[in-house]
């Protein structure tokens, strides 16, 4: 098991998508976020079921960034309720791997 992780969110259009993933990488948080064009959600809310469309991010990450990334994305997202998931990374190249960490170091 390694220290990184690879953090999920939804967003409900490209730019805000484009807009949280640079902010994310721009503040070290994230050393790469993926951006996944219109996806299809299908979800409960508020008693209802919702079908929307959405932007998908891969946010690349780990785990002593979590907290930090967690709270920029909430407080930067549209959502009432964002979606935050984080999923650890088993193994990777560890030519990625040292990439990853030297993207994620602070100046």
């Amino acid at each position: 098991m390694t220290e990184k992780i690879v953090v999920l969110s939804t967003c409900g259009s490209e730019e805000e998508a484009v807009r949280i993933a640079k902010r994310l990488v721009e503040e070290r948080l994230a050393a790469c976020v993926n951006l996944i064009p219109r996806i299809r959600s299908i979800y409960r809310w508020e008693g209802k079921v919702e079908d929307a469309a959405e932007w998908m991010l891969l946010i690349k990450t780990s785990r002593d960034r979590y907290d930090a990334l967690a709270t920029v994305l909430e407080a930067a997202h549209s959502y009432e309720l964002p979606e935050v998931l984080a999923l650890p990374v088993i193994a990777g190249s560890p030519n990625y791997l040292a990439w990853l960490d030297s993207e994620l170091k602070l100046a």
